[in-house]
């Protein structure tokens, strides 16, 4: 049986919904704002970092947005000048 894919966020984090939307049934969702055990398993997958989403698969853990993401013009949004 696969194993499913976990993805700990917000239900305001548009990055979260993208994610969410993106693997669809094959993962689980926890919303860490409304569940303070999901909350604490979190933190202690990222080592305290408090930044959503987080995706766990199998052993990888990914924490945060890893895309790349423009504003209009092709002004990133993250990390750039």
């Amino acid at each position: 049986m696969e194993q499913k894919i976990i993805i700990y966020g917000t239900k305001t984090c548009p990055f979260c919904i993208q994610e969410r939307a993106a693997y669809a049934d094959k993962a689980v969702y926890f919303n860490v704002d409304k569940d303070p055990v999901r909350l604490e398993e979190m933190l202690a997958l990222t080592g305290g970092k408090e930044q959503v989403p987080v995706i766990v698969e199998e052993s990888k853990i990914t924490v945060g947005f890893q895309g790349d993401v423009f504003l209009s013009g092709g002004i990133p949004l993250f990390g750039g000048t």
